[in-house]
């Protein structure tokens, strides 16, 4: 009995939730935040507060773990619900800093941004928003957002009855929550997961529209605007004047898993 005791302890201890680590951390100020390179990864609100059903669990570890392959600063950005339920492996970030909205706060130096997180409506779209407002203000250079697709979360709410997805949307949210409690928690998907449901080429771009920051009323008309996807040809969204005007480019990658293969290293 005792040693059947013992081995239920250890497959517990084994079982434990490694993010408990992260209960323990320092909040950096926004003003000492500091970013080192031209790149950072921002991880916005990773919680199962919000992804209970832990959808971006594996995208967000690998995102994490393909940023600091490549020495690429992360910040983990936390609003005010419980240390525990943030479910990254890695609790070591370059900062932590309080967002309660996704609002950007520090001084954001980089001009590639890596996003993760959600939602991808709401916090992530205000995080998104404060990044390209801050990018408005800087001289004119190109600047990049890579959407990790498998690491951001989403509610869903940007598909509407008319979009020929729609019902396969239903019903996948319908079978990912069915049984679930009421509420916000449980009916999540992943952007990756989004697609899936979506399939065709000219809907995905149609749908990336709807979701993107609003570059239109924050880039002048001197800054042409592109999309791409895992690498493809990138469609414009606005064409700017000149041979070589600089270009605001919103990329959408599968996976960090993807960006680690050798041909994704121009990302």
């Amino acid at each position: 009995m005792l040693a059947r005791a013992l081995h239920l302890l250890c497959l517990l201890l084994l079982a434990f939730p490694a993010w408990a680590a992260c209960r323990n951390h320092t909040v950096t100020p926004p003003d000492r935040v500091s970013i080192a390179g031209d790149s950072v990864m921002i991880v916005v609100h990773q919680s199962s507060t919000y992804d209970a059903r832990f959808a971006t669990k594996r995208g967000v570890d690998e995102a994490v773990r393909f940023a600091k392959s490549r020495k690429i600063p992360v910040i983990y950005l936390q609003d005010d619900t419980p240390d525990e339920f943030y479910f990254m492996e890695d609790c070591y970030p370059d900062h932590w800093v309080f967002s309660q909205g996704g609002e950007i706060t520090f001084q954001l130096t980089a001009s590639h941004v890596y996003i993760v997180g959600g939602h991808l409506e709401l916090c992530m779209s205000a995080a998104l928003n404060d990044i390209i407002y801050q990018w408005s203000k800087r001289a004119p250079r190109d600047f990049t957002v890579t959407y990790l697709m498998d690491a951001i979360y989403s509610n869903g709410r940007m598909i509407e009855p008319q979009d020929p997805f729609f019902a396969d949307f239903e019903r996948f949210i319908g079978i990912v929550t069915y049984g679930r409690p009421g509420g916000e928690h449980w009916p999540k998907l992943s952007l990756l997961e989004t697609m899936g449901i979506i399939q065709s080429e000219a809907h995905e771009l149609d749908y990336i529209k709807k979701v993107l920051p609003r570059w239109d009323s924050t880039f002048p008309d001197s800054f042409r605007i592109a999309a791409q996807m895992n690498g493809s040809l990138q469609k414009v969204l606005r064409p700017a004047p000149g041979w070589n005007p600089p270009t605001v480019l919103f990329q959408f990658v599968d996976s960090g898993l993807t960006l680690a293969e050798p041909r994704m290293e121009s990302f």
